[in-house]
């Protein structure tokens, strides 16, 4: 299950519909062990694509970096899908290589850029195996 404050939830929402029609894409890292999201760091999706995200790769070495400087590993990986479901297509599952992570998609497709519902949902990503997950929103830790 992945347990998320509202306001990392909010943030990945925001980014979402700031980005569409575009995929949006970032990490929530947390402490190394901790499966805990804490902090966010949306990214810019270098394919700048309705239908394809491709973190850049400066920025994605920076990224790591940075987190294992911190010590803090990539705890969800999250990008928008703006005209489909909120599920894993083939290339997400082939591109999904931290079998640790929680993979967020949040669908647009229903609101686009404005306030409305989306689609929030978790999956686990292993061997190209998905599995999805409960989804708990907290207030705080």
């Amino acid at each position: 299950m992945l347990t998320i404050t509202q306001a990392l939830r909010d943030q990945i929402v925001a980014h979402a519909r700031a980005d569409h029609p575009d995929e949006a894409c970032g990490v929530v890292a947390g402490p190394a062990g901790s499966d805990r999201p804490e902090r966010f760091i949306p990214m810019l999706n270098a394919a700048r694509s309705p239908t394809f995200y491709e973190f850049d790769s400066t920025d994605l070495l920076r990224l790591y970096r940075e987190m294992d400087d911190r010590d803090e590993e990539p705890v969800v990986i999250y990008h928008s899908h703006t005209a489909t479901e909120a599920h894993p297509s083939r290339t997400d599952i082939s591109y999904a290589n931290e079998p640790s992570a929680h993979y967020v998609l949040v669908s647009t497709a229903d609101c686009g850029n404005e306030e409305g519902p989306v689609q929030f949902r978790s999956f686990r990503i292993v061997n190209g195996e998905v599995t999805e997950e409960a989804v708990e929103v907290v207030k705080e830790y």
